[in-house]
């Protein structure tokens, strides 16, 4: 049985290999991917056979931790997804929250909704302590939902060629999207 959150308006649940189409879709939004890749399409193989492999692999052997598929408790529709992971490079006590979400259910309030339930769940367990979260600097959409969820601004960067190549979105372009990323973070006891 698949592990089901829920919030007010969604369902959260694991990935499985029939939600392809759903990935292939919202990782081929230009819209979407804007701030991501530049809005470049992602081909259908690459969502197949890498994004959603790591998708799933990534939430194995942990109640909390990976990806989090969204869908409206109201129609049943994939809205998008969220993730809390840890990184290699940082404290074991600090986790990364991560949202993307269909043009359509932008600005009704699900990635602050979904992010805040599982920020709550997330400090709920003593072995973390603090949450962040980066986006693209001129996300402001992005940046209003880290605000919303009481995390402040900590710094700006500039993702490396080895950060991109790390990261959990692909590119058919040999060009890189690079540009100026900012990190927000908020700490149990600080949450909203």
């Amino acid at each position: 049985m698949t592990k089901l959150l829920e919030t007010n308006r969604l369902i959260l649940r694991r990935f499985t290999p029939a939600d392809v189409d759903h990935l292939f879709a919202l990782d081929n939004d230009p819209e979407v991917m804007r701030y991501l890749n530049g809005g470049e399409p992602v081909a259908r193989e690459v969502v197949a056979h890498e994004i959603l492999p790591a998708f799933i692999r990534a939430s194995e052997g942990d109640d909390l931790l990976g990806y989090w598929a969204a869908s409206e408790k109201a129609t049943g529709g994939f809205a998008g997804w969220f993730s809390l992971k840890r990184h290699d490079d940082a404290p074991p006590s600090e986790v990364s929250l991560g949202y993307r979400f269909r043009r359509a259910a932008w600005g009704q309030g699900y990635a602050t909704e979904g992010a805040r339930y599982l920020i709550t769940l997330a400090f709920a367990r003593p072995d973390i302590q603090r949450v962040v979260a980066s986006t693209y600097e001129d996300n402001a959409a992005s940046r209003r939902v880290m605000e919303k969820l009481g995390m402040t601004h900590v710094r700006n960067f500039r993702l490396t060629p080895d950060d991109l190549a790390n990261a959990s979105f692909h590119t058919e372009s040999q060009e890189v999207w690079a540009g100026d990323e900012v990190e927000y973070a908020v700490t149990k006891g600080n949450s909203t």
